[in-house]
């Protein structure tokens, strides 16, 4: 895949993550791809990665994704993203709390052959769990 069609690869995938197409979004990935993500753990397997999209867009019925234009290198693409979303459905045996989140983060994928073969996710997970009522924190002193 060239650049252009990266490009346009990583253009129709934003188009899926703000209409929060399950489909759309897990047909990007290889059959046997690897997703690694703070909220997942590593998952393998196109079905285990579809799981994840479906449970993420029930704790967060209006995710919304803004990403910044994809780098790209050969078939690596880095690209950064704010994630904007409110806590609606059950999260880690908590209920939705209708708190809002918002959280910068970065996507670091490989592409083979059209699809993603790796990807991995890097967001303050601690801070999502503080944003929520998860975690308690203390002020600095």
């Amino acid at each position: 895949m060239g650049d252009d069609e990266l490009r346009a690869f990583y253009e129709r995938r934003r188009d899926c993550w703000n209409r929060r197409d399950v489909a759309g979004l897990t047909a990007g990935h290889a059959a046997d791809g690897v997703l690694s993500s703070p909220m997942f753990g590593q998952i393998q397997g196109r079905d285990r990665i579809e799981v994840s999209y479906r449970s993420l867009f029930e704790v967060f019925p209006d995710f919304q994704l803004e990403l910044e234009p994809p780098i790209i290198d050969g078939d690596r693409v880095a690209q950064a993203f704010v994630i904007r979303a409110t806590h609606r459905g059950d999260f880690m045996g908590f209920e939705g709390t209708g708190r809002r989140v918002e959280m910068p983060g970065a996507s670091f994928a490989t592409v083979r052959d059209g699809l993603i073969a790796e990807e991995r996710r890097v967001y303050d997970f601690t801070g999502l769990l503080t944003r929520i009522g998860v975690l308690k924190t203390r002020p600095a002193r």
